[in-house]
């Protein structure tokens, strides 16, 4: 795994009407099953006197099924749920939840309509959902000889890494913070910048 992805910036929102039952789709960011779950009750208090809140979400990278749920909230079995998880599998985006809230307009859709309202709708509220990276960080500490902090300090940036703390002893001491992705890169270029000779934890 990279270590980043992309994923919705913000909470985003899709209305339609089909066959007189109104169909509004919330989409948004969750980075747990805890806050995925938090999402859909959210959504569920708000449109409590709706039909169905049907759901879904996946928690990590991109098409990772790894951690995922999904809900018909009454619906016939595999018409709302999984066409939502469907979308979201192949969205390009992680840690992201769905729930599709219907309002019955007294004219049945079929298995076939509910499945593409549900994943229709999912499907626009992606096209308008504003998106952000998420980068996975990680610290390491370093030590190592004087003679090569200049050196270091400018590598640093080639690794979007920051100094944290540095500290003057025996050697050079250094935390630095640097996207999870950049780990294999910088470890294997301060080891060639120091001759071996630096200690990485």
């Amino acid at each position: 795994m990279s270590g980043r992805y992309s994923v919705p910036a913000a909470r985003g929102r899709f209305e339609e009407e089909i066959k007189k039952s109104r169909f509004v789709t919330t989409l948004g960011p969750a980075s747990s099953v805890d806050e995925a779950n938090a999402r859909v009750a959210e959504v569920r208090a708000e449109f409590a006197d709706a039909s169905h809140n049907c759901w879904a979400f996946l928690i990590g990278p991109p098409g990772s099924t790894t951690t995922v749920g999904m809900s018909d909230d009454g619906e016939p079995h595999n018409t709302a749920g999984r066409p939502i998880l469907n979308v979201l599998v192949h969205s390009g985006l992680g840690d992201v939840v769905a729930v599709v809230t219907r309002y019955w307009g007294g004219t049945k859709l079929g298995k076939g309509g509910l499945v593409r309202a549900y994943s229709g709708g999912v499907q626009r509220a992606l096209s308008s959902c504003d998106v952000a990276e998420k980068v996975e960080w990680t610290t390491l500490d370093l030590a190592f000889d004087y003679a090569f902090v200049t050196g270091f300090k400018r590598v640093c940036p080639d690794f979007e890494a920051t100094i944290r703390s540095e500290e003057y002893g025996e050697k050079a001491l250094f935390k630095l913070q640097l996207p999870l992705d950049k780990l294999d890169e910088i470890q294997s270029a301060l080891t060639q910048l120091t001759n071996g000779t630096i200690t990485i934890s």
